[in-house]
């Protein structure tokens, strides 16, 4: 087992619940098996996974087991709940080799009677004013995007109604809408903002309500409007989350999760309970991108992923296989992740 670390500049900031970032810092993590080199990322993100230090620390001491064991020890040696992302490094890394030694892209070793070769992609429009946000989905829509998530809970539900209502007089009706509210309202705010957002055909609102409140979300489902979590699932089982009934929609996160298998895994269980899954990344590097867009590609008839980010970093790790063009996200058909390791660098 190899690790080296990287750091990738963004193309512009992002916001995240935990400050302003301006670069992803994490590793590069190789594994030997079956006769292939497989390679994973482990990019930790503040206020999803651990940090980036005690991801080291993780990789460390999952390197030690590598040498006195097998990759069985490992996984042991990495636990999903405390150190997801050094679990994810590893991981992928190990998938991606046992597909190479099989000969099929990882999504056919999850699931071998599937074919996919695009996956429906989202994009994300963040807040501004009314014409800003509609002039923003329009050029979305113009490059070929039938579903954009707008972001909304930084002004009064009011505000987002009319930047919403602007996004529909612009492009119309047959735009897909989904809105995300980073856990920012209140239940009444929320209850308001779903009752204006059924008007405007919003498909589902992401994380109104805090993480924690599993109940206000369970409360709020049965209208038009879906509810979808993402953040609820940082420090809970999916499982349990499933259990209060709370979502229409789950945001996958396979960083967050521990690994891509952890996450298609729990879209399959999703799935078998009525919940729809969406498969998102951290905004990582290209390594972790093209593993999230192979779980997404092993389900069947799968929503709008958010999967396109490439564009938010400046550099990357190695070329990107999979194009985005109208709306959709080639998956590379090559065996494993469809990156040579060889050609993935830590220098960016």
């Amino acid at each position: 087992m190899n690790v080296d670390r990287f750091s990738l500049p963004l193309s512009r900031p992002l916001a995240t619940a935990s400050g302003t970032i301006d670069e992803r810092s994490g590793f590069v993590v190789r594994y030997d098996h079956r006769g292939e080199t497989g390679v994973g990322e482990a990019t930790p993100l503040p206020g999803w996974t651990e940090s980036l230090a005690d991801c080291e620390a993780a990789l460390d001491r999952a390197g030690e087991a590598a040498s006195a064991g097998g990759h069985t020890d490992v996984l042991l040696a990495l636990d999903a709940g405390e150190v997801p992302a050094a679990r994810h490094g590893f991981a992928t890394a190990l998938l991606d080799a046992d597909a190479r030694a099989d000969g099929v892209p990882l999504y056919r070793w999850f699931d071998s009677e599937r074919r996919c070769e695009r996956v429906p992609v989202n994009a994300t429009v963040g807040d501004s004013s009314p014409a800003e946000t509609a002039d923003a989905v329009e050029r979305a829509v113009e490059a070929g995007f039938e579903c954009c998530k707008v972001k909304v809970g930084s002004r009064t539900v009011a505000d987002d109604a009319a930047r919403l209502r602007a996004v529909r007089d612009r492009v119309g009706d047959g735009v897909t809408l989904r809105a995300d509210a980073n856990g920012a309202w209140s239940r009444e705010e929320a209850e308001r903002a779903f009752e204006a957002f059924a008007d405007l055909g919003v498909a589902y609102v992401e994380q109104p309500l805090p993480a924690d409140d599993l109940s206000g979300h369970a409360t709020l489902r049965g209208g038009p409007v879906g509810v979808a979590l993402d953040e609820s699932l940082v420090d809970r089982r999916v499982d349990a989350v499933l259990e209060t009934d709370a979502a229409d929609v789950l945001i996958l996160k396979p960083m967050v999760l521990g690994g891509p298998g952890n996450a298609h895994t729990l879209a399959m269980r999703a799935r078998e309970r009525g919940v729809e899954p969406v498969v998102t990344t951290t905004v990582d590097g290209v390594v972790a991108r093209l593993a999230a867009l192979h779980v997404a590609a092993a389900i069947p008839n799968v929503a709008p992923c958010g999967l396109a980010t490439g564009d938010r970093l400046a550099a990357d790790l190695a070329a990107d296989p999979a194009r985005v063009a109208e709306g959709e996200m080639t998956v590379p058909q090559d065996a494993g992740l469809g990156v040579d390791p060889s050609e993935v660098r830590t220098d960016a």
